[in-house]
């Protein structure tokens, strides 16, 4: 290690003190010194949650897990059509079916894994959620990597590397600054640092505790770091979606447990296909018998593709189709697409 960083993480904790998140799976540096030590339960959710979901967005839904299951054995004991009406708007559904099994999974264990290696055991975490776990939640010596703390290391030691390269350096130094006593805090105040000062587009270098350390900063060349691979253009998928209605009810599917979206509730809809111009009217005909008319469409991004679905809605001529019918006012548990849908749709429910 550079001996002239052996002073980072001694100014990033004086600065972490003072500036730390409030965050309600988090324990204070106060509370911290009187001995308390941080829920891991509260902590591996909030992990869970945090993968691909900002902290805003992620604490009112943590907020409701708590109320609803506010121990690992409560959750356990959760059904799993009420995690994932639960879960609905979070996105990457494979996570709330993770998460029920490995609450399962740990509560019959009766006790939270400390270390990484048995974390890893369970589904859904991995390298850095059990390394984030492990330093959290239990003090362990490891620094949780993510794409923060990448950041905020590929601009101390300005790595021009090849990007697999980079996060190899970017592991191995920040593992050899870890304070000993202190490694939870170092691991939150590098989260801290790269989501509040070390930002990716005009990060506020004048605040930064650590900025004596920066090779990026005294180039004056902070934004051209992390340098990753640029990042191929995402495929285009087309299809529809069938919005059918009875009176005041609509028509709802449970989606296959595999696959995106795998077991929520959601509309009918055709195939996710790469060909923009296939006409649904087959399968469209074949839900009901209703007067189909097309609205509008809808756009919505997954990681590895963006969908565009052409909504369709008809009300009911015929008998109900056998299924899931529910009131327009009672409509809860969708993922965020289909929310979409049925904001589109709304107009014609009233």
């Amino acid at each position: 290690m550079n001996n002239r960083l052996s002073d980072l993480p001694r100014n990033l904790l004086i600065w972490y003190r003072a500036n730390a998140r409030e965050m309600p799976w988090r324990i204070t540096t106060q509370e911290r010194e009187l001995g308390h030590r941080p829920d891991p339960y509260r902590v591996w959710l909030s992990e869970i949650m945090l993968q691909q979901t900002t902290v805003k967005h992620a604490i009112p839904y943590f907020q409701k897990f708590m109320e609803s299951w506010p121990t690992i054995g409560d959750l356990a004991l959760a059904t799993d059509d009420e995690i994932m009406s639960a879960w609905a708007g979070l996105g990457y559904y494979a996570r709330a079916r993770n998460l029920l099994k490995t609450a399962r999974a740990i509560d019959l264990l009766g006790y939270f894994p400390e270390q990484p290696s048995e974390l890893r055991k369970f589904p859904g975490i991995g390298e850095y959620t059990s390394k984030a776990i492990a330093s959290i939640a239990f003090e362990k010596p490891y620094v949780a990597v993510d794409t923060n703390v990448e950041r905020v290391f590929s601009r101390i030691l300005a790595l021009n590397q090849e990007w697999k390269e980079a996060k190899r350096i970017i592991r191995e130094t920040s593992a050899q600054l870890i304070p000993t006593d202190l490694p939870s805090e170092f691991s939150q105040a590098l989260m801290d640092l790269g989501a509040n000062i070390c930002t990716p587009k005009q990060p506020k270098c004048s605040l930064c505790p650590i900025r004596i350390f920066c090779s990026a900063q005294k180039n004056d060349d902070m934004e051209s770091y992390p340098r990753k691979p640029i990042k191929a253009l995402r495929p285009k998928r087309y299809g529809a979606v069938f919005v059918l209605i009875d009176g005041d009810h609509v028509f709802l599917e449970r989606r296959d447990q595999s696959g995106l979206l795998g077991g929520m509730l959601g509309f009918p809809c055709t195939e996710w296909s790469t060909n923009m111009n296939s006409h649904p009217s087959k399968q469209m005909y074949t839900l009901a018998k209703a007067n189909w008319q097309y609205l509008s469409d809808v756009q919505h991004v997954f990681t590895h593709f963006s969908l565009t679905l052409a909504v369709y809605t008809g009300k009911l001529l015929g008998v109900r189709p056998s299924g899931i019918w529910v009131s327009f006012e009672n409509v809860s548990g969708l993922p965020t697409l289909f929310k979409k849908v049925l904001n589109v749709v709304s107009p014609c429910l009233r």
